[in-house]
């Protein structure tokens, strides 16, 4: 991947970039173990009371015991653990649909064995949406910090993983850059 560009005008205005197969093997194979890992969450929170009473769907009260999965579904508030336990149930139910949406904007954008993706304004908000989940996930199992350095040590089980986390920054931050000079 070269990175993003934009074509047409208006509402014909996309951006467009030619992944891979590799790269479309790398990206599938991420969004959708992202995507599995937030469905085993949602499906494993069986409806509670108030649910079955409104109508309204709930999720569970506690953060996850995962820590891929408590980043990509944080706390709402620190400052109360019962309002945080409220909060999360109530809304962490439509923060797994919104990132499992997203993921499958990007599933079904994705060229099969490699090629041109061309994103809308709306489909290129959830790649970053989605790309975000995949970084966040990756960057948790690898431990990921601000001090670690760009290349790991070969014998570093954590070395071609530290690769793969490098080039979603790269293909995130252009999009990103891309989309701005879209607005």
């Amino acid at each position: 991947m070269n990175g993003w560009r934009r074509s047409g005008r208006g509402a014909k205005a996309r951006l467009t970039a030619t992944l891979n197969e590799q790269e479309v093997a790398v990206l599938r194979n991420l969004v959708a173990e992202v995507r599995q890992m937030l469905h085993g969450r949602s499906d494993a929170a069986p409806p509670d009371e108030l649910s079955l009473l409104t109508g309204i769907r709930t999720g569970p009260t506690t953060r996850p015991d995962d820590r891929v999965l408590a980043r990509l579904l944080p706390d709402f508030t620190t400052e109360d653990p019962e309002l945080a336990a409220g909060l999360r149930s109530l809304h962490e139910p439509a923060l797994i649909e919104a990132k499992d949406a997203a993921a499958a904007i990007v599933l079904d954008t994705l060229p099969v064995g490699g090629g041109k993706v061309a994103l809308t304004p709306e489909q290129a908000d959830s790649w970053l949406a989605a790309l975000n989940d995949v970084r966040l996930a990756l960057g948790t199992a690898l431990d990921v910090s601000e001090d670690m350095p760009e290349e790991l040590p070969p014998d570093d089980p954590r070395a071609p993983h530290l690769g793969v986390y490098h080039w979603l920054t790269f293909v995130q931050d252009a999009l990103v850059q891309s989309r701005m000079h879209m607005r």
